[in-house]
């Protein structure tokens, strides 16, 4: 496979990270067509999302890290959706899975940002065929990793694994350099494609003890070091905005072409309907309601040091603001007619993406609904 990993270092975190932000669109909506069609980010973009500083947003300042509020990251990841939900998705993940070096010993979170915060770090949680053995000093790891977004610029990439220990098996985190692994190319899809969610595969790689850690203190937010910032949360608390910030971004992109579309410029000449008119305004409450709800969360969050983060109610809300999304995007689409259905449209695009986006499993109501649901009707 022919990839250029060769992007330059990243530079220091931004002073102003949500100018960086529209900086960072801007150039997206140059080249979303384009990512659109070769399924991939422009290098351009990539570098945009750097000097933006979303990798270095939940970095521990010790490393320095933005120190970033969740209400401004979600903002932020947002309104680089708008222009293009791959970079939104690219942009939201360097952020998030950023702070899991956070929880690496200290040696190992010195490894990893020792050339900048802005370190663009990629993450598989799931294989279906790793192999680990243990050996002085750490571990020897072999095997494959799915969906791995951002692989093709990434240069770290966290993988888990299961341990077999005298006392039982374990999940841990393995943090690998770029050098480490190979991409096999795994992702044709019908949207979301700039992605880059490509399969990655170690073959024999050791991996020292500083630079692995239990899953378990990610899912619980257990870090080896306390830094003056919220980026310890438990994964599931801040999972739900993860994966919805750059589906509500697209959403209001999609409204915005929606929009020029029903009306027309001045070469057009039938006026919308009102049925069209109705769809335009019922997919604009609900893009509203759904940033609303992601607002809720990143609050939440955002106050997490003084209280604990609503988890499940959390995970409730971000899956109904992407279904609130979705349908507001259908809507859209279908009300586009046939001019939204025109490869050359955003509309055609940015429907391809919502929906595909949406079909995540952390973005899925039902379970979300049902986790909630048992919680509060115990305390009932």
């Amino acid at each position: 496979m022919s990839v250029d990993p060769s992007v330059s270092v990243a530079p220091p975190a931004p002073a102003d990270p949500l100018a960086g932000a529209r900086q960072a669109a801007a150039v997206a909506a140059r080249h979303a067509q384009e990512a659109d069609a070769g399924r991939r980010l422009h290098p351009e973009v990539v570098e945009a999302l750097d000097t933006a500083g979303f990798g270095a947003w939940l970095v521990p300042r010790r490393w320095g890290g933005v120190g970033g509020s969740y209400a401004g990251l979600t903002s932020a990841v947002a309104t680089v959706g708008e222009e293009c939900a791959s970079a939104a998705w690219i942009a939201s993940l360097l952020a998030y899975t950023g702070r899991f070096g956070g929880f690496l010993p200290t040696q190992g979170q010195a490894e990893l940002w020792a050339e900048g915060p802005s370190t663009r770090v990629v993450s598989s949680l799931v294989s279906r065929d790793a192999v680990v053995r243990a050996e002085p000093g750490g571990w020897n790891l072999s095997g494959t990793w799915n969906y791995t977004s951002g692989i093709e610029y990434s240069q770290w990439a966290f993988v888990a694994a299961t341990v077999q220990t005298g006392e039982g098996t374990h999940d841990r985190f393995f943090l690998v350099p770029r050098s480490a692994y190979r991409i096999e190319e795994s992702w044709f899809t019908v949207g979301m494609r700039a992605t880059g969610s490509h399969t990655l595969v170690l073959e024999g790689v050791s991996v020292p003890e500083h630079r692995s850690f239990p899953l378990s203190d990610l899912f619980q937010g257990r870090r080896a070091t306390v830094d003056d910032d919220r980026s310890g949360l438990p994964l599931f608390a801040v999972n739900g905005l993860t994966f919805s910030a750059p589906v509500i971004g697209a959403a209001r992109g999609a409204l915005l072409h929606g929009g020029r579309n029903l009306a027309g410029g001045q070469n057009r000449r039938l006026a919308p309907s009102d049925a069209q008119r109705i769809a335009f305004a019922r997919s604009a409450g609900e893009i509203d309601a759904a940033g609303l709800l992601l607002d809720r969360i990143a609050a939440g969050l955002d106050a997490a040091d003084e209280r604990a983060p609503q988890v499940v109610r959390g995970s409730r809300d971000a899956s109904l603001a992407v279904d609130l999304s979705v349908r507001a995007v259908d809507q859209l689409f279908r009300a586009g007619g046939t001019r939204a259905q025109s490869e050359g449209d955003p509309l055609n695009r940015i429907w391809r993406d919502v929906n595909s986006a949406a079909s995540h499993f952390v973005l899925q109501f039902e379970p979300a609904a049902l986790g909630w649901a048992k919680e509060e009707l115990a305390q009932h």
